[in-house]
């Protein structure tokens, strides 16, 4: 996909040996490094040919306050869930499911860990993966530090609901960096993506808890509470902006 012209726009076989470690040098010497390019972050810093990276910061703080902030999302093309509703549906329980499984204990994280740590997910160490899931960090200077806001999966259904302020504040910051000429429509656009009515659906049936409000308030990094109820006002009042 990246070679393409849209991005780097050069012989996908380039990239592909770079990601394998395979080098030449044109005078028909070639190698393997086994130090080639790893790809997993969340936090760490990771250069060409280090396996693991520093953890200088965690994501709530590089959020700011916002210690419940939105994270990776499970998305399909409009079109899919509409001509494929029960797949959908049959895909957003299996993650639900997969979530609970993984908050019910200790053992259930570390099994986690181990799994896609392996070559064919993450392809990294699994203490990479397994000290995160504990709230265990280290910077790479000698200093570690257990933070009480770790990583959850499902946390009574909380982790897991779409909360269109989340989807709305994703679009201020689209507004605010110029991806965005006008203002949108801010509560239509994120009831369109984020498909309340189809999660609390699945929800239901798995008898899973739905937050009270679809909107939620948090106090991000710069000290603006962000709460969902004037996203213009919020957008245009950022004083570095595009």
């Amino acid at each position: 996909t990246v070679a393409q012209k849209a991005y780097i726009n050069t012989s996908v076989d380039v990239i592909n040996q770079r990601i394998l470690g395979r080098y030449q040098n044109g005078l028909g010497k070639t190698w393997d490094d086994p130090n080639h390019m790893k790809f997993f972050n969340d936090g760490a810093v990771n250069f060409p040919y280090l396996s693991d990276g520093m953890w200088f910061l965690t994501q709530h703080k590089r959020w700011g306050l916002l210690k419940d902030h939105p994270e990776k999302v499970l998305g399909t093309t409009a079109e899919f869930t509409k001509k494929y509703p029960n797949t959908t549906r049959a895909v957003m329980m299996a993650v639900l499911e997969a979530s609970q499984w993984i908050d019910a204990s200790l053992s259930n994280k570390m099994k986690m860990a181990e799994t896609v740590a392996q070559k064919a997910y993450i392809n990294t160490n699994v203490d990479v993966i397994n000290q995160r899931i504990l709230g265990r960090y280290q910077n790479g200077l000698g200093k570690t530090w257990d933070d009480p806001n770790h990583m959850k999966f499902y946390n009574d259904g909380a982790v897991n609901f779409p909360y269109l302020s989340d989807g709305m504040w994703f679009l201020t910051q689209h507004k605010r960096w110029g991806l965005l000429k006008e203002h949108p429509d801010y509560l239509a656009v994120a009831k369109q993506v984020n498909q309340i009515d189809l999660y609390k659906q699945v929800a239901s049936a798995m008898n899973v808890p739905i937050p009270k409000d679809v909107l939620r308030t948090s106090k991000l990094m710069d000290g603006v509470v962000w709460d969902g109820k004037d996203p213009k006002k919020y957008a245009d009042g950022f004083k570095i902006k595009a």
